[in-house]
């Protein structure tokens, strides 16, 4: 049986989508959909954060997604250009 992980979004995460040009948004939510369906084929642009165990980082351009995967859910924390995600 074919089991399709769900994607959440933070308050926070929501806001900033909200907040961007809507191609770029369009472009992070298609990307974050793509990861749900075949993580495999991101693996490249994901990372696992240094320090804070249990997130990932995964790389859009400019554009970090810091997000947790416990397997079942993938819950977008936090979207933020490169030089403030981090923080």
């Amino acid at each position: 049986m074919f089991y399709m992980k769900k994607l959440t979004y933070s308050r926070d995460a929501l806001k900033t989508l909200g907040r961007m040009p809507a191609d770029t948004a369009r472009l992070i939510r298609s990307i974050l959909e793509q990861y749900v369906a075949e993580p495999a084929s991101l693996t490249n642009n994901v990372k696992a954060i240094k320090g804070q165990q249990d997130y990932l980082r995964l790389r859009i351009g400019d554009w970090r997604v810091i997000f947790s995967d416990n397997g079942e859910v993938i819950a977008v924390i936090k979207i933020a250009p490169r030089g403030g995600a981090y923080s």
